[in-house]
């Protein structure tokens, strides 16, 4: 089970990440810039469900906004506005700047993500009803 979450999770980062990309490409703007917010959340819950298979939906989501709002708060701070100016990855990962709508669209990628697992777990779990009974004894 668990190397097929794994694969699962590296295929939503591989995707989330086309997605960002495609948004930063063909667009601009407030959509292109709270998309982008969005989908950093999701791609925060690839990697938590990459790094925890197990852990239920609610704890992936939950992990990866409360990292999301860290970063952001952390903005606060100067640290990683001095980190990115000398770091491409560091710009990637921390970003520079508070902006606190990207609080609101952190939650909006985290409750995205928890409706995505949510859904594929109950898919990929066998209904309870429907697993075999057991013979009647006479």
């Amino acid at each position: 089970m668990r190397a097929s979450s794994r694969a699962v999770a590296v295929g939503a980062a591989a995707v989330t990440v086309a997605a960002g990309l495609g948004v930063r490409a063909a667009g601009d703007g407030a959509f292109a810039k709270y998309a982008g917010s969005a989908l950093y959340t999701v791609l925060l819950c690839a990697l938590v469900a990459l790094c925890a298979p197990r852990a239920r939906p609610v704890a992936v989501a939950g992990t990866a906004l409360a990292l999301s709002w860290a970063v952001e708060l952390l903005q606060l701070t100067g640290v990683p506005a001095e980190l990115s100016a000398h770091s491409t990855a560091a710009r990637l990962v921390l970003g520079s700047t508070f902006n606190a709508p990207d609080l609101f669209w952190y939650a909006v990628g985290a409750a995205a993500a928890w409706c995505l697992h949510a859904g594929a777990r109950r898919l990929a779990t066998p209904c309870s009803s429907a697993a075999p009974r057991p013979a009647a004894s006479r």
